[in-house]
């Protein structure tokens, strides 16, 4: 029985772009944020984003974050309530995870380096230690991203995912070489414990559907979609 309700949702582009590191004008990315919290009912103000590196750093969301004070890392996790908590995406994977048993979500930034260096265990690490989080409880949502057949990587990143074991999530043709992302992270949870009934994969490509998402390796300089998880 859940002791704890959340909301949880992904954007697409009809609600505009909601990054500010891409060029796009400040106010029109504060606009977007407003209309996006009035539209699901969230205070904008409470509202906790990342400047995302690309990393497997994990931050506990503390009183001084809020929405003009992001901290640096790619995954954000928090008990309190009434906190909402966004990663934003264009072809990397939004996870955002909850336990309603403990009360604790998490949102996650999870890209090639994100799955390379397992930021999943590191969240988990989180719930499971900081949180007494038990793993049979844990749900996970899986946004829209890139594809496999969209995702065309070099040599060198095949050489680096058969060094760490990745093998599984590569595929070659006519000597090109295509890297699933949400393989790796579906193992990885698998791993560590996370039940196949409590994982939800959006299967979506974010390259592939221009009409619904924002993609950085169909379009280079482009918005920013979201998934948004809050607990009530």
């Amino acid at each position: 029985m859940s002791l704890y309700q959340t909301k949880f949702f992904f954007t697409s582009r009809e609600d505009g772009n909601l990054a500010f590191h891409v060029n796009d004008d400040k106010n029109s990315v504060i606009n977007n944020h407003k209309h996006l919290a009035k539209k699901h009912n969230y205070d904008f103000n409470k509202l906790v984003h990342m400047k995302q590196i690309h990393s497997d750093i994990v931050h506990i969301v503390d009183k001084d974050n809020n929405f003009n004070n992001p901290p640096e890392c790619d995954a954000l996790i928090t008990d309190k309530k009434n906190i909402p908590l966004m990663v934003m995406v264009a072809d990397c994977s939004p996870l955002l995870f909850y336990d309603e048993i403990r009360g604790v979500i998490a949102a996650v930034h999870a890209g090639r380096q994100g799955a390379f260096k397992n930021i999943v265990k590191n969240v988990l690490d989180v719930f499971v230690k900081n949180y007494a989080s038990d793993i049979k409880n844990i749900k996970v949502h899986i946004g829209a991203s890139i594809c496999q057949n969209c995702y065309e990587v070099g040599s060198e990143i095949d050489a680096e995912a058969k060094e760490l074991g990745f093998d599984y999530a590569v595929k070659i043709i006519d000597d090109f070489f295509y890297l699933d992302v949400n393989k790796i992270i579906l193992k990885q949870l698998s791993d560590y414990g996370v039940l196949d009934e409590n994982i939800k994969l959006l299967d979506e490509c974010s390259s592939c559907n221009d009409k619904n998402y924002y993609s950085y390796r169909r379009d280079g300089q482009t918005g920013r979609f979201a998934g948004v998880i809050i607990l009530n």
